[in-house]
This record gives C-alpha cells, structure tokens and sequence, in this order.
C-alpha cells in the first residue's frame, strides 16, 4: 500500500508539474511571442510612415576596434539613407554594403516572410547601428604608430561608380591611409547566404608596418521571442581546440566577457531558432575570441575576434581572406559550406542536441522523404513508420513482456491473498514465479529506455529545423512550426469570436488526446480508483499541454500513438494475451445499476 501511495503521489506531482509548466510558462510565452510580433509590425509601419526618431546608440563596444557609429536617431530608412552605400541584390538576398567601416547593416532574406501569407513583410537580418535592432558584420584592423590610421568603424571606403554586389559581379572597396598603406578589398557572395571578403594590404609607406586583423558581430537586442529550453540563441562558435562554444544572451549580462582562449582555425557568431551570423577568420593565423556583453553607453552583445599581428614589409603586399554567413540556416546548405570551405564543425551552427548522432541522421531521413513526396507532413508520418519499424523488435519485447505479466496476473493476486502483509515472503514468491515463467520483470522498461532519445531527437528535429518553418500539411495546417489555428470552444471557427490563448485546443490536439486516452485503454484500468483517476485524466492533461506546441509535433504524437496501438494489438494477439480495449471501453460508458433500496 505505501508503494502505491508513492506511486501515486509521483504520478500526481508530475501531472502538477507539467500543468504549471504549461499555464505558467508556455501560454505566457506563446502570448508573449504574439505581442512582441504585433508591436514589431506595428513599429515598423510607423517608421515607414512617419520616419520617427529612435534613440541614439553609442560606440560599439569592441575595445581593439577604434572609433564610435555616429551619435544620430534613426528609422531604418533614414539610417540607410545618412551613409554612402553598395547595394546587394541576389536571389536570396536584398540590402545594402555600408562603406562607412565597410559594414554589413542592411540585409533582407528574399525567401522568407514573417507569416505563412506570401504578401507579409520579408525578413530583416541585419539593420544599421542607428537604429533600435541594430545588427551588423564588420572587419577591419588595429593599427600602431608605423600603421597610420587602420580601417575600422569611421573609415569611409571607396567604390566604384555603379558598384552592385550580385552573386555574379563581386564589389571592390579602396582605402588609402595616411601612411600610404592601400587596402583593397574584394567582396563577394555566392547564390545563398555566404559571402566572402579578400582584403590585400599594399605597403607604400617605405617601412615594416603592423597591424592587427579584427572581426565582429554585433547586435543591440535580443530575439523578440523568448527562447525555451530544447534550443540554444545567443553566441555560438567552434574556437579551434576549445571546441564548440555556446553562451546564452543571459549568462553574459551580468558577467565578465567570456574568453575561451588563444585558437587557431574555427569560426564564432551568434544565431537565433532559424537565422545566424558567423565570421570564419583565415583558418592559419591563431586569434584571441571574445562573447560579451557591453554597457557602456547603448547595451550591446558581441561576439569577436583578434587575430594575431601580421607584418607588411615595405613594398610589399599582404592578402587574407574572410568568411561571413548571414542567413537562414538550412540544413543541406550549412553542411555544404563546411564541405566545400573546410570549416571545422560548421554543421553545429543548427543546434541538434545532445543526440546529435541520432538528431541529424532523423533529420536526412526525413528530408529524403519530403524531397521525395513534397509534403513535410508526410515526412513525419513516414518517419515515425521507419523508426517504429526499426524498433518493432524491442517494442516487441515490451509487449510481450507485458502480455506474459498480464498472463501469470491470477496467480500473483493469489500470492499477495497468501502472503498478506508478509513483504518478504511475497517478493520472494513473486521471483520464484517470474523465474518459474521465465518472466524478466524489468524486460519491458529497457525498450522504453532506449527508444526515448531516439523520439526525442525527432521532437528536436521538428522543433529546430528551418525546413518546417511555414512548411504546409494538408487543410488548415499552413505551418507545421505554429500551433494548430483552430479551437474546440468556436467550434473550430464556425463561431465568430476570437478565443483565449489559454483555450486554443485545435483539432490535432484533440486527435492526440482521443489516440492517447485508447492507448492507455489497452491495459488494464489499475484497481486502485486515485490511479484509475489519473488512468483517466492524463489524456486530457496532454491535450491541454499540447496544444501550444509546433502542430508538427502533435500531428507527430498522434500518428506514433495510433501506430502503437495496432502495434501492441497485433503483439499481445500473437503472445494469446487479452486486449483489454475494448472491455475498457465498454466499463466506461456502461452505467451500473442503483442498488435496490
């Protein structure tokens, strides 16, 4: 009795827990993610109508870069238009180079949209230092006395007339400073999201001269939406030796800048759910990495680089090339710019998790199927049936683990009627039977066990990759990465009122909760009525939690659910065990008859 108590009171704990988490964290931030779209939209039709002004930002806080963005408010527009500029135009891209510090601070990604309508606004990247979400790339140098003035953020480059950067015609920016070094730098881009800047440094001056190559990415705001515990934003990076670096927005708020070291090759950024930026230095010279963030003057996070000194002899000429990403992080894309630039673990810019082994491998089984069908939500489904293939012999042993127990279920009611209150005999009774049997009690736990970061890396899967973002199911699912649209109390719409986030249970959730509650009916109702209780009402504690998550997911959840039902059918029918089902079902809407008075 004591162990069913516990049981009981863990099985109630839990249900506590996951409800808490859903009213008290998931619906706020659903919530919260709705308002922060709408203020954004909001924000930015006021800009573009009425150019208001905006705060002014202060210095960029890389302390070896010299010099300060300029001290002006501005929209979007009106910082664009205060600075000399090189447009981009490719497929994928939009925007503009900013040849003061020879930034990149203008970029649009042609591809996407901030909603499944076609019509709605592209998505901004990058945005000038002015402005509100300031976001950019920038390389220069830090000079010395022999150097003269090095470029940094205040130096002005010079193009050529008519300069455009597509990804067939790259751009050519000149400096010459006062010490009569010329800095030349090509830049170029290829038909998605990586561009590639070759600076060369030319040495007029008559002597040696030093200087220090630097990169940053800076950035004045955080995603707007909040970020949950299944996936990393903020800084990332492969620092040669020190190996993969991932640092939350947050731990570097109230904490010193986060050095991991001297390196030599790699790569480090920051990224958010589906876009990042990277700078990938020249992978032969060691630099020192940075990820901080800066209050002095308008807050900042930045992640950044120094390389180590290099020399210029006089009348010589230095050349070094740069990777920049910035862009949209698809899958097939990212492991391609690893391949084909040789980027130490650049495949790591999408977070696959812990499980990366079996994360990454989910997501090329499900991507061959939706290359192949064309539907994302078929995908899924086939890849449920894949894995539940793959793991039929283990769910094999669960099950018939499961039925030979329900089988020798008379005879241990007759021990414990035996044995009483006398523990020590009914434990040892009960090995005996298991070993008379041939019946491993915990059999049916290792399957479980093992198949549970297999189905969470498919959770991360859905839940991480850009493919599933805006990507179509079949009627009213136009994003398998957004919750269903519908709701049981309108009617799914039939009622012309807008419903409480809080009560937002689609269709999809309901068809998980209806398979989740016949799964459970499978087996036997447990005999004490407080689980019998919680036999009862965990479906519906699910259909309340997930009806918040990506419909991915629980369209997801549904099929394994219905696919484990025929499944453990057609197991326990071969083992000659009872399917308790339908007797379920019957005992529940069956009403018993009112003892005579």
């Amino acid at each position: 009795m004591e162990k069913n108590r516990n049981y009981i009171i863990a099985i109630g704990v839990s249900v506590l827990i996951l409800i808490a988490w859903q009213f008290l964290y998931i619906n706020p931030k659903m919530e919260a993610e709705r308002l922060a779209q709408q203020a954004r939209q909001t924000e930015q039709s006021q800009q573009q109508a009425s150019g208001q002004q905006q705060a002014a930002p202060a210095a960029p806080g890389q302390a070896a870069a010299p010099g300060a963005v300029p001290q002006t408010a501005a929209s979007r527009d009106q910082a664009i238009a205060q600075s000399a500029r090189v447009p981009i135009d490719t497929e994928a891209l939009s925007g503009s180079i900013n040849l003061t510090g020879g930034r990149l601070d203008d970029l649009k990604l042609k591809e996407y949209h901030e909603t499944v309508d076609p019509k709605s606004p592209i998505i901004t990247l990058f945005s000038p230092a002015e402005t509100q979400d300031g976001y950019f790339t920038e390389l220069g140098y830090i000079g010395d006395a022999t150097s003269g003035t090095a470029p940094g953020p205040q130096t002005v480059w010079t193009a050529t007339e008519g300069a455009k950067l597509t990804s067939q015609t790259p751009v050519t920016l000149t400096y010459t400073n006062d010490k009569g070094l010329t800095f030349t730098r090509v830049i170029s881009v290829d038909d998605h999201f990586m561009f590639k800047v070759e600076d060369t440094i030319a040495n007029a001056s008559g002597a040696p001269v030093s200087l220090s190559p630097y990169g940053r990415v800076t950035r004045f705001n955080k995603p707007s939406t909040p970020s949950v515990y299944v996936l990393h934003e903020g800084f990332i990076g492969v620092i040669g030796e020190h190996g993969l670096q991932e640092l939350a927005y947050g731990k570097v708020e109230d904490a010193a800048p986060r050095e991991p070291g001297k390196a030599t090759g790699g790569w480090l950024g920051i990224t958010d759910k589906y876009w990042a930026a990277a700078i990938v230095p020249p992978q032969a010279g060691a630099y020192d990495t940075r990820f901080a963030h800066f209050t002095d003057g308008r807050p900042r996070y930045q992640a950044d680089f120094r390389q180590d000194v290099i020399t210029v002899e006089a009348g010589q000429s230095v050349k070094r090339d740069t990777l920049v990403f910035a862009g949209a992080k698809q899958v097939p894309l990212v492991d391609g710019y690893e391949t084909s630039y040789n980027i130490p673990q650049f495949d790591l810019l999408i977070d696959w998790g812990w499980f990366y082994f079996i994360t990454k491998p989910m997501f090329k089984l499900m991507d061959f199927f939706f290359r192949f069908f064309g539907n994302f939500g078929v995908a899924i489904l086939l890849t449920t049936i894949v894995v539940k293939a793959l793991f039929f012999p283990l769910a094999s042993k669960q099950y018939a683990s499961m039925a030979n127990m329900k089988k020798v279920q008379p005879k241990m009611e007759e021990l414990k009627k035996k044995f009483g209150d006398d523990r020590m005999g009914l434990q040892q009774a009960m090995m005996q039977l298991y070993k008379d049997e041939k019946i491993n009690p915990v059999a049916g736990c290792w399957p479980i066990l093992l198949q549970i970061p297999v189905f969470f890396a498919l959770y991360k899967v859905i839940y991480v990759t850009i493919e599933m973002r805006h990507a179509p199911f079949f009627g009213w699912i136009q994003d398998l990465s957004a919750p269903d649209p519908t709701s049981l109390f309108n009617l799914f719409g039939l009622l012309p009122f807008a419903v409480p986030h809080a009560l937002m249970i689609g269709v999809w959730p309901l068809i998980m909760g209806v398979t989740m509650f016949l799964q459970m009916r499978m087996n036997p109702t447990p005999p004490d009525p407080t689980q019998a209780m919680l036999f009862t009402y965990m479906p519906l504690v699910f259909t309340f939690m997930l009806a918040s998550f990506p419909a991915g997911l629980v369209i997801y959840w549904a099929w394994n659910n219905t696919l484990s039902i025929i499944q453990q059918a057609f197991i326990m029918k071969r083992h000659g065990a009872k399917i308790e089902l339908f007797d379920n079902l019957k005992s529940l809407f069956s009403r018993k008859p009112k003892p005579a008075e």
